[in-house]
């Protein structure tokens, strides 16, 4: 990947979108360019880490397993988005694992040339602790969702978060969506057919696509209160 190619990749992300050309181009040479197949992982949880990565091209999902074995998806990232970079910047091993959707090519930047890098830029290191603690509110969030809604509820939000991020058409299978939501595939299954029958969505060739965003937001919100 060309230097230019890394600059750019850098600029799509929020974190690094204010910096100055000269800036981008010095970051983009500290990233180890790795490509990886469809299914295969940047890192496992558990993974002691050295480095964090930038998606340039594809998709990456990161996954937990739970304590009964079950994996479930708990983010997805797209070019310009990082991700490891928790446990990179604390020194402590990958919460999750990181698995690419599709063939993707991500940059690798080691944690000590990084931190290098933000002692003479204290503001790309505020724009991480704001993003850090957007996720931590998200994770948040999806926590409460698990812990408090009924399964329909949980997939109806799961839905509507991609949506927001990647537009009606979202190109995930219903077992992708299941672990999103922390439920079974069948569960998925039956809620997602019972969406097309009401024309709420419909599935396009792997695809579900969201046709009504106000139904399906009023599902996500669930029954009024009695």
């Amino acid at each position: 990947m060309a230097e230019t190619d890394r600059a750019r990749v850098l600029r799509q992300s929020l974190i690094f979108s204010g910096l100055a050309e000269s800036e981008l181009a010095e970051l983009g040479g500290l990233g180890q360019e790795r490509r990886l197949g469809a299914g295969e992982f940047a890192f496992i949880e558990g993974d002691t880490p050295d480095c964090f990565y930038i998606v340039a091209f594809g998709r990456v999902k990161a996954v937990k397993t739970s304590s009964g074995g079950k994996d479930f998806i708990i983010a997805f990232f797209g070019p310009g988005e990082i991700f490891g970079e928790v446990a990179a910047f604390e020194g402590r091993p990958y919460p999750a694992s990181a698995q690419a959707v599709e063939s993707s090519t991500v940059l690798c930047i080691r944690r000590d040339e990084f931190l290098k890098f933000l002692s003479r830029r204290p503001q790309v290191a505020l724009r991480i602790v704001s993003l850090l603690s957007g996720r931590l509110r998200m994770a948040s969030e999806r926590l409460r969702d698990l812990a408090g809604e009924r399964v329909e509820q949980r997939i109806a939000r799961v839905l509507l978060m991609l949506s927001v991020r990647l537009g009606p058409a979202l190109p995930f299978t219903r077992q992708d969506i299941a672990d999103m939501a922390g439920t079974t595939t069948e569960s998925a299954i039956r809620f997602l057919s019972g969406l097309n029958q009401r024309k709420i969505t419909r599935s396009v060739r792997g695809k579900v696509v969201i046709l009504d965003e106000t139904k399906l937001r009023l599902l996500a919100e669930g029954p009024p209160p009695l």
